[in-house]
């Protein structure tokens, strides 16, 4: 007798609790919110150059900032073999996170 849970529509499906792929969903998962964050962060500067709100130092250093941050993001993607594009979620009807 086979598994008859697998070729019902809508039964549950078995759990990967293989530890080095839970690690690695979990990553992706915090980098998946931190490049949310590091793109909000990003889109206010942008507004806040547009308004001329900064001044050229505080330009300077917020560009040195978010280029530290993307360079950052970089190497912790590559750390847990994941891409930038791994972190953009389908939401389904609402369509793509990032």
């Amino acid at each position: 007798m086979g598994d008859e849970s697998s070729s019902r529509p809508g039964a549950a499906r078995r759990l990967d609790l293989d530890p080095e792929s839970v690690g690695t969903g979990l990553a992706q998962l915090v980098l998946t919110l931190i490049e949310l964050i590091r793109e909000l962060m990003e889109r206010q500067a942008i507004a806040r150059l547009d308004d001329g709100d900064l001044t050229d130092q505080e330009v300077e250093e917020l560009g040195a900032t978010l280029q530290a941050l993307d360079a950052n993001m970089n190497e912790l993607v590559e750390k847990f073999g994941i891409t930038r594009e791994d972190l953009n979620l389908d939401l389904g009807p609402l369509g793509k996170l990032l």
